[in-house]
């Protein structure tokens, strides 16, 4: 199972910030995420931004194809966004 980790002591964005420089960090196995894992088992994945460190992330496109596999769950605000992005593009 992949968590997506959001934390009240994570930067928060803003669209405001010009950030461009991010990686996935998995805290479950403390290394960077790549696309195919870091380890085995469960995966606890943060955004890290290299300005701000850790940082809450909003849901990527992806996350839409099976919702109720992330925690926290998508809520119905995240999901439209989510899906409007997706047709956006």
């Amino acid at each position: 199972m992949t968590q997506i980790v959001c934390d009240p002591d994570f930067y928060d964005p803003v669209d405001e910030d010009d950030c461009s420089a991010f990686s996935y960090f998995c805290q479950a196995h403390d290394r960077f995420y790549w696309y195919d894992g870091c380890g085995e088992g469960a995966h606890l994945i943060a955004l890290h931004c290299e300005r701000h460190g850790a940082e809450n992330m909003w849901p990527q496109p992806l996350m839409m194809a099976s919702p109720d596999g992330f925690s926290p769950l998508l809520s119905d605000e995240q999901l439209a966004w989510v899906r409007l992005e997706e047709d956006a593009s």
